[in-house]
């Protein structure tokens, strides 16, 4: 991964350990987030990046590694000195509270005078677009409302970091997308560092301005939304985010500009464009997103029959509105994956199940992974 300036490295994680007993949630792990930036931790279910969210909050002790932010030391800084605000999933909003004194609780803490907590309080209630909402508890709130006081609530100290513990999960599909882009903004408009952390692949790709995937208590890799998707560094990554096609396959000949592998599932060579450099022999994966793939009833015309090109049948079709999915079960018996834009209305008959059909792909397609 490229290397950040270390200028530019707002929150700085140095070799940080987390062990619980003899098990390592967080194995060796050094981040740089860049100031102004949001980034998000992306893994599944214990692949360490909660854990790594409460030692940035202060809330668990690294076992070994320091943590920076704004070039200071935290190592023995409590939560509650820290430059930093986290929201969580579960909101924690207090219900005997209304709005405005769940917002003014923690500049009430902190002795901030009565009229400008208040005067706060109602700037960021109406950047959250709550400002006609103040006097109501939270049970009067619907979950996208409680979702917007809590944020505000975790805003209102302008704090260095902001640590949000998905932060939308609870919000219904429409809703969630929607306040993805209100996030953005309102992260803009204050230019608070934001550090999400989210098991939501889209969710993630929509707000991070980088993304850092984790898994086993490691990041694998870093980069911006199209570095993860177009160029994955492992199997993992090319597996774990979005859906892909993925081959095992010898190197018949490498080269600077193309690698040709051959795939025994299949039955056939797959040449790729704008690879690594892989020696003759070699075992390689290639990784090819369902959206990069041609589907069509002819052989198209001018492919050749052996390279990024295959036979199958037509299992399962999925309509999704936008997009159209199929299962198309090739010839060696294995399944993959197609997915096409629904761009046009009944300009020809769609395929359908059990029909025979083409699949082909461009050279530049192809990922080739060594890992």
């Amino acid at each position: 991964m490229p290397a950040i300036d270390s200028a530019q490295a707002y929150a700085r994680i140095a070799g940080v350990t987390k062990k619980f007993g003899d098990f390592a949630a967080v194995d060796n792990v050094s981040l740089d987030i860049r100031r102004g930036e949001i980034f998000c931790l992306l893994g599944g279910s214990g692949s360490g990046k909660t854990t790594l969210l409460r030692m940035l909050a202060g809330f668990e002790t690294p076992t070994s590694g320091t943590i920076h932010i704004d070039g200071a030391d935290m190592s023995t800084t409590p939560p509650y000195e820290r430059p930093v605000n986290m929201m969580f999933q579960s909101y924690a909003l207090f219900p005997h509270m209304s709005v405005e004194r769940n917002v003014a609780f923690g500049l009430e803490q902190e002795g901030v005078s009565r009229e400008r907590a208040k005067r706060q309080v109602a700037e960021i209630l109406d950047m959250v677009k709550m400002g006609g909402f103040g006097a109501r508890k939270p049970h009067q709130l619907s979950g996208g409302q409680r979702q917007r006081v809590a944020l505000a609530r975790a805003l209102v100290k302008k704090p260095k970091l902001l640590l949000l513990d998905e932060p939308l999960a609870a919000l219904d599909k429409k809703l969630r997308e929607h306040t993805q882009f209100e996030l953005i903004s309102i992260q803009q408009r204050m230019g608070v560092t934001f550090i999400v952390v989210t098991h939501d692949q889209e969710e993630a790709m929509t707000l991070g301005t980088r993304l850092g995937v984790m898994n086993q208590g490691r990041i694998v890799q870093v980069g911006s939304p199209s570095d993860i998707y177009e160029s994955p560094s492992n199997r993992f990554v090319a597996d774990f985010i979005g859906s892909v096609n993925m081959f095992e396959g010898q190197v018949l000949q490498g080269g600077t500009d193309a690698v040709r592998i051959d795939c025994a599932e299949l039955r056939g060579t797959v040449r790729a464009e704008r690879t690594v450099a892989c020696a003759n022999g070699a075992t390689v994966w290639t990784a090819i997103r369902p959206e990069k793939i041609g589907i069509s009833r002819q052989q198209p015309g001018g492919a050749d029959p052996a390279e990024n090109l295959v036979r199958g049948t037509v299992r399962e079709i999925a309509y999704m509105g936008d997009m159209s999915i199929y299962l198309v079960q090739i010839d060696s018996g294995k399944m993959m994956r197609v997915t096409l834009p629904n761009t046009m209305r009944g300009r020809e008959r769609p395929i359908v199940r059990e029909e025979s059909v083409w699949l082909s792909w461009h050279g530049s397609s192809p990922v080739v992974l060594t890992e």
